[in-house]
Parts: C-alpha cells; sequence; structure tokens
C-alpha cells in the first residue's frame, strides 16, 4: 500500500469515475485503475463495485 494508491482511491471515491479521478490527479485513467487494483491486490478484496461507467463503495471501501 503506498501514498499514490491511496490519493487514488480517495480522488475515485470523491468524484464516483475513474476517468474524473484521473483528470483530477493529472494522470491517465488506465494509471488511476492499475493503482486501484494494486491496492485491491495488497489488501486482498474488491473496494469498488464498478457498475458501468459509475462506481460505489463495496464493504471493505468503506471500512477503508
Amino acid at each position: 500500500m503506498d501514498i499514490q494508491s491511496i490519493r487514488a482511491f480517495l480522488k475515485v471515491n470523491e468524484t464516483g469515475s475513474f476517468s474524473r479521478a484521473a483528470e483530477a490527479l493529472f494522470i491517465t485513467q488506465p494509471a488511476i485503475s492499475k493503482r486501484i487494483a494494486t491496492l485491491e491486490q495488497s489488501l486482498g478484496t474488491l473496494l469498488f463495485d464498478r457498475i458501468g461507467k459509475t462506481v460505489q463503495l463495496t464493504e471493505a471501501g468503506l471500512a477503508l
């Protein structure tokens, strides 16, 4: 778990979108996705439910 992944997690939660989070952090959407995937892998759980273009926190995401 690193600070960049945590920032990505917080920004996705704040904006409700991987794309908008990427714009806000001045990085690409694939970079956001990779950071979230790395964080989820290190924690061993999904943090977001991905439904179409929207995302919602899972129970684990809420706990984090």
